[in-house]
This record gives structure tokens, C-alpha cells and sequence, in this order.
């Protein structure tokens, strides 16, 4: 038995045989070629071909995995199409280069560029244009993307160098039972997926993964972030009786789908999902979910060329509503920029784009988009309980434009007689330190706030999480972030407005007693945590302070 440690990205237990991922060799690349039009041509076929094939991932991922993930897919499609990628592959191939050799040369000047970039994000770009390159590569060859599970056998562990993002999305999750890396990161894309997908994943062992033989017997700790190759009979034994246990475990969860979200002394709470899709709705509900603490309103625009007109994103508010059944629905508004890119919403290119035009000030650059967003979310209201956030706020004035824009679509229905709701919530989502530090001044101006901690956390500590090289350093419980999330709860308890809470850790089973003492009076999280955080919160007896209440609107209990 050989024992490789790496870092748990997905928990979970896996006991399968090994399918070694071997990619194609290299893909010959001679500098001269004969006829400059058939490799132009052989060029431009292979750059559509992959196009194509990212964005049909991209739709398709789109009601699988949610808006948030699938994005991954969309900004590699435009970075097939970038211009300046382009121009320098043709430029190439004009020169005499073949198509091979022109790509090869572009990846490497490109992603060269990326990686000696200051910001994070930018740096981050350097693995889309390898893989981006790759696909095209391969198209020009006649290759298969994803050639990876061929055999019907069940319970395969998926060992390679690294997967790309497509490429774990593409497994086949009725035989793929877990997957394990030489490289990677816990925080990176395919680690993100993984957990998305449920399927337990290892990341970083190393070169010891060439340990593993193809087909031999393996079991994968997801969570303790070790691989055994050919275990013996007692470790075997003892992952067999814990599958079972997990086995079981589930069959419990399924019994808290319809018990109410109440602590062990009797405080309520929400849980709620966030979803990016209909089918994640449908999710949501199939998990018994208390209703939706964050609509991801982008994938509306996602994947088009042209704007969705007021009536289609009011049709789909409608669905969402109607679907939840007098359950709140909490709706983000347009969130585009940095990493989630619309081409139906042309932005400028940023030299630091995760610090630049995103969130909040999209809608309030193009006045044009928010109203006709705010026009169907106003006429969806009549068909449902709708509440709406802003995102990435970082200024009371912002806060203030936003709500001048919602009374101006107010003011339009009105003039044009169309019926709308009057009794939407307005919140706004605290994503970063500036918004956390002034959360007294913005909580008057609203009705909630929710946290989003992932965004919080990579702003506060000025670090990518999905950076491999920082995960030593990298932590969403810094001591810095859980003060920001403690004054933005108190200051929203002082103004009587509820506070709840949508990033990864309000997932985190070892956070929940924290967040309830804090205050935090909704969970939004991906569906499949929905029964496990309940279960948690109904073993939880909150702690309380005297003098602190929590006021509840809806039902008039005020808990001490």
C-alpha cells in the first residue's frame, strides 16, 4: 500500500479503480508552411470550432451548475475571440508559420504577459489562454476534448497531471467517483467544480501520482486530503464501513427536508438557496429550501449578443416567483464585469478589472440596462414576495442613485399604467470592506443587507482565492473579515433591518453557532448544503446577550 497526501478540494470518500487521464502527445509544430491561405483557413475553422464548443458549455452548464461556475466557460469563449490573441496568430501565419506553430507562439507570449501582471485576477488569465489554446490545438488535430472516461465501469477515480475546468465538467458523474491531481489549487476552478458536482477531489500530490498504475484499486479521503494506492485489507475495511455511514448519514438529512429552520431554544431563521437558473430552483425546492437569498440575475444575459428585453427578464422573474410559491425571492441585480463578462454588455478592457468597472456601477453607467431590469422586477412583484439587492456597493451615494433609478421605473410603469408591486424589499449586498465600515450610514436606506464573504474576504485580505500559490496564506475566517461580518450585523440590528449571509462560509457547519450569535438571521447557500446546515442550525442553541433583539418583520416575535 502507498499512501500520496495532497489538499482535500472536495470532500467526500471514494473507493474505485484508477483511469489514468492521457492526454495526446505533443502536437508537432514546424515554423514553415507551403500555402498561407489553407493554414489561415485551417486556423479560422479550429478558432470556431472552439468558440462554438465553449459556448454551448456555457448554455448547458448554465442550469447544471448555476451562472457563477458556467461563467468560466463564457470568458474563455472571449478569449478565443480576442482581437489581439487573433491578430498575432494571423500575423504569424502570414509570415510563413503554420497554424500550429502560430498558436503555440501566442499562447506563450500571452499568457507569458498575464503572468507578469501586478493583479491577481489578470495573472489568473494565463491558464484561459493554455486552455483556450489547447482546445484549438486539438481542433486543428481532430482530437477529442474530452476523451477521458470511454468505459462503461462505475466508480472510476479520474488521476491526472491536472484537469482543466471542461474537462471536469465533462465527466461522467454516473462513473466518475472521484478525481485527483498532481497540481492545483483547493480554491481554483476545478476545485470549485468538483464541489459543485459533489464529486470527491485531491489536489497537489505531486509527482508521486505517477505511483498510481491504470485500473488498480484505489481509496480517496477528500477530506483528510489522502490517496491510498492499493490499500490493504484494513483500510479498505475501514472506507467501506464509512461509505456505508455516509450512505446512511444521507438517508438522514432527507428527514430535516421538511422541519422547520429553528434553533435548538426556538430562534428562526432562513434557509435559503442561491441559485442561476431555473432548474437550481427546482433544486432548491426538490431540498426544501425556505426560499431564494440570491438570484443571480446575470445568466439572463449570458451567452447573447443582444440585450433580454423587459418582458423576457419579466417572464422569467415570474417563473422564479410562481415556481417559490409565496417563498421570498431575493433577486441580484446585473452583476457583470471582472470575471463574468456579457457580450451584450460591451465593456472596455481593464488593466485591473476585478478593481474596476463591475456590480453596482455597471447599472449606474448604463442607466438605460437598470431601468429596463427594474421595470421587470417591479412588474414581477404582483406575482410573488420579490426582494431585490444591489451588488458591490462601496458608497452611500451609490445606494442612493440605485433607489432614485428603482422610483424612476416606478414613475415610468405608472405613467404607462401597468401594474407593479409596492411592497418590494431594497438591500444591498456587502461584498466590500468599504460597505462593511460604513454599514451604519447605509443601513437607514434600506431594508437588508447580505454578505456575500467570498468577495468580502478576497477584498479585505487583497488576495485571489482561486491563486494555488496563496492558499497557505488565503483564509475566509480571517480575524479581519469575521470583525467586518460582526459590525455590519450589529450596525443592521441597531436599524431593526434583518442581515443575511450567501458566500461559502455560510456553509461551513463549524461557522454556523458564530453567525447565529452574531445575529445573522438568513443562510443562503448552493442546495445540496441546504439539509446539512439545517440539521447543524437545529443542534445549535444560540447564545444572546442582554439587551440585544432581533427584530422580525414578518412574523412581529422580537427574540431576546
Amino acid at each position: 500500500m502507498i499512501t500520496l497526501r495532497g489538499k482535500g478540494a472536495s470532500r467526500g470518500i471514494a473507493i474505485g479503480r484508477a483511469r489514468l487521464l492521457q492526454r495526446q502527445g505533443s502536437i508537432p509544430s514546424p515554423k514553415k508552411s507551403t500555402d498561407v491561405m489553407e493554414e489561415l483557413g485551417r486556423y479560422e475553422r479550429a478558432r470556431a470550432a472552439t468558440i462554438e464548443e465553449l459556448q454551448q458549455l456555457y448554455e448547458r452548464l448554465l442550469g447544471e451548475i448555476g451562472e457563477e461556475q458556467a461563467s468560466i466557460f463564457s470568458v474563455q469563449a472571449m478569449m478565443a475571440e480576442d482581437e489581439d490573441i487573433d491578430e498575432a496568430i494571423r500575423r504569424e501565419i502570414m509570415e510563413g508559420g503554420n497554424a500550429e506553430h502560430a498558436v503555440t507562439l501566442a499562447k506563450d507570449e500571452f499568457s507569458a504577459a498575464f503572468e507578469g501582471m501586478e493583479d491577481e485576477y489578470m495573472r489568473a488569465r494565463a491558464e484561459d489562454v493554455r486552455q483556450v489554446s489547447r482546445r484549438i490545438l486539438e481542433h486543428l488535430h481532430g482530437v477529442e476534448a474530452n476523451p477521458l472516461v470511454t468505459n462503461e465501469a462505475e466508480g472510476q477515480i479520474v488521476c491526472a497531471e491536472d484537469l482543466s475546468p471542461a474537462e471536469t465538467v465533462g465527466l461522467d458523474r454516473r462513473l466518475v467517483s472521484g478525481i485527483v491531481t498532481a497540481r492545483g489549487s483547493i480554491n481554483s476552478h476545478t476545485a470549485i467544480l468538483a464541489r459543485t458536482l459533489g464529486i470527491p477531489a485531491l489536489v497537489g500530490v505531486g509527482e508521486e501520482w505517477r505511483k498510481i498504475d491504470e485500473g488498480g484499486l484505489l481509496v480517496l479521503d477528500g477530506e483528510q486530503g489522502v490517496l491510498y494506492v492499493a490499500p490493504d485489507e484494513r483500510v479498505l475495511g475501514e472506507y467501506q464501513t464509512r461509505l456505508s455511514m455516509e450512505a446512511e448519514e444521507q438517508r438522514e438529512l432527507l428527514s430535516f427536508r421538511d422541519k422547520e429552520s429553528r434553533t435548538a431554544d426556538g430562534r428562526r431563521v432562513e434557509i435559503c438557496a442561491n441559485v442561476g437558473s431555473m432548474d437550481d430552483v427546482q433544486d432548491a425546492l426538490r431540498q426544501g429550501c425556505d426560499g431564494i437569498g440570491l438570484l443571480r440575475s446575470e445568466f439572463i444575459y449570458m451567452g447573447r449578443d443582444e440585450l433580454p428585453s423587459e418582458d423576457e427578464q419579466f417572464g422569467i422573474y415570474c417563473d422564479v416567483l410562481q415556481a417559490m410559491k409565496g417563498k421570498r425571492v431575493v433577486v441580484r441585480t446585473l452583476d457583470v464585469g471582472a470575471d463574468k463578462q456579457a457580450a451584450c454588455i460591451p465593456l472596455e478592457r481593464e488593466e485591473n478589472p476585478a478593481l474596476g468597472l463591475r456590480g453596482i456601477r455597471v447599472s449606474l453607467k448604463h442607466p438605460e440596462i437598470f431601468l429596463t431590469q427594474c421595470r421587470a422586477l417591479l412588474r414581477a412583484a404582483v406575482h410573488g414576495r420579490l426582494a431585490v439587492m444591489f451588488p458591490m456597493i462601496t458608497s452611500f451615494e451609490e445606494v442612493r442613485q440605485a433607489r432614485e433609478l428603482w422610483e424612476r421605473a416606478k414613475g415610468q410603469l405608472q405613467m404607462s399604467e401597468i401594474p407593479y408591486g409596492e411592497s418590494v424589499e431594497i438591500g444591498i449586498m456587502i461584498e466590500t470592506p468599504a460597505a462593511a465600515l460604513i454599514s451604519d450610514r447605509l443601513a437607514p436606506l434600506v431594508d437588508f443587507f447580505s454578505i456575500g464573504s467570498n468577495d468580502l474576504s478576497q477584498y479585505t485580505l487583497a488576495m485571489d482565492r482561486q491563486n494555488e500559490a496563496l492558499d497557505a496564506f488565503y483564509d475566509s475566517c480571517h480575524e479581519a473579515v469575521l470583525r467586518l461580518i460582526r459590525r455590519t450585523v450589529e450596525n443592521a440590528r441597531r436599524q431593526g433591518i434583518w442581515v443575511g449571509i450567501c458566500g461559502e462560509i455560510g456553509a461551513d457547519p463549524e461557522r454556523t453557532a458564530d453567525f447565529l450569535n452574531m445575529g445573522i438571521e438568513e443562510f443562503s447557500v448552493v442546495p445540496h448544503a441546504i439539509l446539512p446546515l439545517r440539521r447543524r442550525v437545529r443542534n445549535t442553541r444560540v447564545e444572546t446577550t442582554e439587551g440585544q433583539t432581533i427584530k422580525k418583520e414578518e412574523s412581529g416575535e422580537t427574540w431576546i
